[in-house]
């Protein structure tokens, strides 16, 4: 594979072209590319040709900060913490949509319109109310202005940082674009992502979402743009808001539009000019809406002409011209008939409902996740309890609430550390639940449960692809005591192996055939695929294998092209430089003197935090300038780091790394891209520099000598600069420097220190 790193470097230094004229070609192509991903579902290229604009982009804008733009592509990744959201003003109110809860009450709104216009024919459109969080999109000339929550329908957060790491959002509108464009719509989390991001959490001992739209709602929240960015949100575009361009008549117009424009809308569909069409639209969406990838908890109904919409007007808070049919949230009640424990990969210990089956939105559920023990108590969830289950995001089976009317008498509060012994119930192991986190997990790095599964993982395709090695194979090797960990697949002989009984075969008719065995041919071709991987699989691929919390494809890609082999990342300066930047980071929230959480007691101790925090932010200017040259992605953040480091320094970690160099195992990245020197090396490390004035040569110069002695040049003067270089004419940042006592250099002055 080509080293990424090294070919955007090459691609971004060769053009002929002007640095502003490839900036401006890529973020063109780079929105292209995302449109045919994210809204057509027809891409033109693979991952991998994506990924080498993308660097290139990055690489050039690094290299000219000058040329910065928010609405860049690159802005994807997230950019700095907020301190807190500012409000934005909408141009036009966004008012609410009135419920309705039953068939009666649509009718009598459809009636209240047939009266109000005088017509017994009303075209309208009927389309899924998606349960997310309601946002507004304000585009002027083709760019996104900001983007900005509900809020109280006149006032919202601003939470355009966070919406720009959002896939499925364009940042540039194609061209033909209105001047203004408000676009109204839902952010919210597919179901599937959804479910994957609550396995990850429940995975990692985390706390999981109750729900995709708390879920959503919680990330918005978040005032750090790189976490947002790792979560699976989502977008879908219902209505308009301030608009000025060619004139639209009607919703089909404005579907047209955002359809031309590349932002996905609404779908499907119906579109009805009776009563009976509207009811009917309704009862076949709610057939439909269970097979969707997205919560929907009803049907909107609206005028399809915006200039009858315009007759009917508005309350104070909804349009008169549209309603929302809420359907009735589908909850039964059922017997818990007893509580098992699910021993995962990772060891943590997940209690599951065992249930008497019943229909819910359209399958049989027999069994639903409990998650740990503090959900299990929080609900009061006991055994021989009635509970009512229904499907968050109408896709994972959860215990709402128990029946208590219906209890038994005998019924116990349920503690797992007793209902397990306090062993796992696996290998009857110790367990142990780590400080802060909520979930059990077994300790014992012979587990057998956790063997299967991660013997499984390691073998998979997208880790080491081990021909062969299934979880029926896995299972009987763990069964007969020949494999306990993974890396004890490498100690296996061709004889054993071939040995191995399986289970009996099954004919069509249900008998069973006598045991079976693996044989000579299946084994000699998961031991080639074992030899292959021992000596040819790259690290990435056996960073992903070893299947530690947190660390999946896309971060275990990203390690492997900051670190040359698997036994540099324990003692990796680059990762605990990320980890200390978390840590500083979460101080300087904790000390803020705006910390609501935690407010100084007085004046003399909110002083005292505005310096703790100004010292806080020198030291990670000083942390930040070390990682800047290796410019690591946001898949290997603080959370990716705390569990690759913590497992690594575990007995666990440190028993597979000595077992590693017994084998003789030690992966190689083929996509590490070494930096031409150390950056503790570089002579302008942890200084910023401001550039002025007429200087002897073009500014740019300047600026790339001082790169490449590690500094970072800014375009405006701060406290944080360290050097203004200022040739004649230097104007108001020459001025600023001296108000703000910061080191002016002439050009003279420069060479002597770059040269000494």
């Amino acid at each position: 594979m080509d080293d990424l790193f090294s070919y955007a470097e090459e691609q971004a230094t060769q053009s002929d072209d002007s640095p502003a004229a490839q900036i401006a070609q890529l973020r063109e192509q780079v929105a292209r590319h995302d449109r045919l991903y994210y809204n057509e579902a027809q891409p033109e290229i693979s991952d991998a040709d994506y990924d080498k604009l993308f660097r290139q982009l990055e690489l050039l804008e690094k290299k000219h900060p000058e040329l910065d733009d928010a609405n860049s592509p690159t802005k994807r990744v997230g950019g700095a913490p907020l301190d807190s959201f500012s409000q934005v003003e909408h141009i036009l109110p966004m008012l609410s949509i009135d419920d309705v809860f039953s068939e009666e009450e649509m009718t009598s709104f459809y009636q209240r319109v047939q009266k109000a216009l005088g017509e017994s024919s009303i075209p309208v459109v009927v389309e899924p109310k998606i349960d997310g969080v309601a946002v507004s999109l304000v585009y002027r000339h083709g760019q996104l202005d900001y983007a900005a929550t509900r809020g109280d329908g006149r006032h919202g957060d601003d939470i355009t940082n966070n919406v720009r790491t959002i896939g499925r959002i364009p940042l540039t509108l194609p061209a033909g674009a209105p001047e203004l464009l408000e676009v109204r719509g839902e952010i919210f989390m597919p179901n599937s992502g959804f479910a994957k991001m609550n396995e990850e959490r429940d995975e990692a001992g985390l706390q999981t979402f109750a729900n995709p739209r708390n879920a959503t709602a919680g990330t918005l929240k978040q005032l750090d743009p790189k976490e947002v960015a790792k979560r699976p949100l989502d977008f879908i575009a219902h209505g308009i808001g301030a608009y000025e361009g060619d004139e639209l008549d009607n919703e089909d117009q404005f579907h047209k539009l955002l359809d031309q424009l590349g932002i996905r809308r609404n779908d499907p569909i119906w579109h009805c000019d009776s009563l009976d069409g509207v009811l009917s639209a309704i009862r076949e969406l709610d057939e439909k809406r269970h097979h969707f990838d997205y919560g929907t908890d009803g049907a909107v109904v609206k005028l399809l002409d915006y200039e009858q919409r315009g007759e009917l007007g508005a309350t104070s808070r909804a349009p008169r011209w549209a309603s929302a049919y809420k359907y009735p949230p589908e909850q039964v009640e059922t017997l818990l008939r007893n509580i098992t424990i699910q021993v995962g990969r990772t060891g943590v210990l997940t209690p599951v409902a065992e249930l008497d089956p019943v229909h819910v939105s359209g399958t049989t559920v027999s069994r639903a996740t409990l998650h740990n023990e503090e959900e299990i108590q929080r609900k009061d969830v006991r055994l021989g309890d009635t509970v009512v289950i229904e499907k968050a995001g109408e896709i994972i089976p959860a215990v709402v609430k128990v029946v208590l009317d219906k209890r038994p008498a005998d019924a116990q509060p349920f503690d797992l550390v007793d209902y397990v012994d306090g062993k796992c119930p696996s290998c009857s192991g110790p367990i142990s639940q780590q400080e802060g986190m909520v979930a059990w997990r077994c300790t014992n790095f012979t587990c057998p449960a956790q063997a299967v599964t991660k013997i499984v993982h390691f073998a998979s395709r997208k880790a080491l692809d081990i021909d062969g090695l299934g979880e029926s194979i896995a299972v009987k090797l763990v069964e007969y005591g020949l494999a306990q960990t993974p890396l004890d697949l490498f100690q296996l002989s061709e004889q054993r192996l071939a040995e191995l009984e399986l289970d009996p075969a099954v004919n069509k008719s249900g008998a069973e055939s006598k045991a079976r065995r693996l044989g000579e041919k299946r084994a000699e071709t998961i031991l080639t695929s074992l030899n292959n991987a021992k000596n040819k699989m790259p690290l990435a691929r056996w960073i992903f294998a070893m299947g530690i919390p947190q660390v999946g494809e896309s971060g275990a890609r990203e390690l492997s092209r900051l670190h040359a082999s698997l036994f540099d990342l324990s003692a990796s300066e680059i990762l605990k430089d990320i980890q200390l930047a978390s840590q500083l980071e979460a101080e300087r929230k904790f000390v803020s003197p705006g910390n609501k959480s935690n407010p100084p007691a007085n004046e003399v101790e909110k002083e005292k935090r505005k310096r703790q925090v100004e010292d806080i932010k020198d030291q990670l200017v000083v942390v930040n300038t070390r990682l800047e040259p290796y410019q690591v992605s946001s898949e290997v953040g603080p959370a990716t780091v705390q569990s690759l480091l913590s497992y690594l320094q575990s007995d666990a970690g440190q028993h597979m790394l000595a077992h590693l160099r017994e084998l003789g195992i030690n992966p190689q990245s083929e996509n590490f891209a070494p930096l031409p020197a150390e950056a503790g090396e570089l002579k302008f490390t942890g200084m910023t520099f401001v550039i002025t004035g007429t200087l002897s040569q073009p500014r740019s110069a300047f600026k790339k000598r001082i790169e490449e002695a590690g500094g970072k040049v800014s375009g405006s003067v701060s406290k944080k600069t360290s050097f203004l270089l200022s040739g004649e004419g230097g104007g108001s940042k020459y001025d600023k420097a001296q108000s703000l006592n910061v080191s002016i250099l002439d050009e003279a002055a420069f060479e002597t220190m770059i040269n000494s």
